[in-house]
């Protein structure tokens, strides 16, 4: 059974496929009414708070806008939640399949904070819990009153959780967290808040009440923070993919950067879509914002070379004891660490792709699940294979790791 590596591999590309399409649908959706409210043509007579006339797909629309709500419960009404939850849903299974299943790998570093597996899930899971507690209880203080200033806490929340996560997890998964932090406080918005206030209304326009506005206030409020806290939350998701982001000594400052741009870029287009002058300011403040995080990114990281040794982690551990790992350590520092190294020497590559170093011992041993996958199952490793490696040496890759996960039938899902 140990194509059960494969087939965890194809979950989570599937579980990820999920999430793109479902945060499509919510984010598209997102967008699409925030431009509506923005551009609304409220110089009409009327009890609505606004219209527009749209055209799309050989049709035309014609959309109205009630403040609170209509006089009459309408018989259809269409509402927007299932966006929102899936997308949610389908986050956290790729967090369990990914981060929690491949924890050694992906989540814990020994360098960074000694964790034994569980403790490091609960800390995951209790984080986003925490997260949207601190913030809802925010919100329902006075200071729900004065939105500028609850905005300017909820972003120094968010830099203390990026902060908070680097001192816990690896790189990526702090990044990957922090995104997860974020859309976690979004959804329960639309979960808690938005949806029940409008459940409130919708209940008093069938008991023929007057519907408090309020609650559609409130709603609005919420509504805005996932409006400025969605591209963010892209940039985190894609973050895994860009070690300039995630492996460099200042990522937490990276990713509060990245919250600013997203203010900058959103207001942007809010006062493109109120049909205002557009503030150019914001183009500048954007493109100041990313040329530092490119900098930030370059800094040279200030450690020791003694302190970059590492030590083989229980699963690495096993992995090295194989038979074949000698024959694996070979084939791999003389096909791939030209490239997979903390100094690259690959004419054109100045740091290790995907931030996989594949050095020493531990090294090789600890990415043992991604070597068999990339390169032994798969010819994704080399790129176009550069480094001709041959159809033996890939067979003695794979060889070694289904050794190892024969002997240790645990490590058929974490790998490494």
């Amino acid at each position: 059974m140990y194509d059960l590596a494969i087939m965890w591999d194809w979950m989570a590309f599937a579980v990820r496929w999920l999430h793109v399409i479902t945060a499509i649908a919510w984010i598209g959706s997102s967008f699409y009414f925030i431009a509506l409210d923005l551009g609304l043509n409220r110089d009409i007579d009327g009890p609505a708070d606004g219209e527009e006339w749209q055209v799309h797909g050989g049709g035309f629309y014609h959309i109205q806008k009630y403040l609170v709500a209509p006089a009459e419960m309408p018989e259809h009404l269409t509402w927007f939640k299932w966006e929102s939850y899936a997308t949610w849903l389908s986050g956290f299974a790729m967090l369990a399949v990914v981060y929690w299943a491949g924890a050694e790998l992906f989540l814990i570093d020994p360098n960074v904070m000694e964790l034994a597996t569980w403790q490091a899930i609960a800390i995951s899971a209790g984080s986003l819990t925490i997260g949207w507690i601190v913030y809802d209880a925010l919100c329902k203080s006075p200071l729900g009153e004065r939105p500028t200033l609850l905005m300017l806490l909820l972003f120094v929340l968010l830099v203390v959780m990026s902060w908070g996560y680097t001192q816990v997890f690896t790189g990526r998964a702090a990044l990957l967290h922090l995104g997860a932090f974020t859309a976690t406080i979004m959804s329960a918005n639309v979960f808690f808040i938005i949806m029940p206030n409008q459940r409130i209304v919708v209940d008093d326009l069938k008991a023929g009440r007057v519907p408090d506005a309020k609650y559609g206030k409130i709603a609005k409020l919420r509504s805005t923070h996932n409006n400025y806290l969605t591209l963010p939350v892209i940039f985190l998701m894609l973050s895994n993919h860009y070690p300039l982001a995630f492996a460099t000594e200042y990522n937490w400052i990276i990713a509060s950067l990245v919250f600013l741009m997203g203010v900058t870029i959103r207001h942007y287009f809010n006062t493109m879509h109120m049909k205002n002058p557009v503030p150019r300011w914001t183009i500048g403040a954007t493109v100041v914002l990313f040329i530092c995080n490119m900098w930030l990114s370059s800094v040279p990281m200030m450690q020791d070379e003694e302190e970059e040794a590492q030590a083989l982690g229980p699963v690495a551990e096993r992995f090295a004891a194989s038979s074949h790992f000698a024959d694996a350590q070979d084939i791999v520092l003389g096909r791939c660490s030209m490239c997979h190294a903390r100094e690259p020497f690959w004419d054109g590559i100045r740091w290790a792709p995907k931030g996989v170093v594949l050095e020493t011992e531990a090294d090789i041993a600890g990415a043992a699940r991604e070597i068999y996958l990339q390169a032994g199952v798969s010819h994704a490793m080399p790129p176009s294979n550069l480094t001709y490696i041959e159809p033996e040496e890939r067979a003695v890759l794979r060889a070694w790791y289904r050794d190892a996960a024969a002997q240790f039938p645990g490590l058929r899902l974490a790998g490494g």
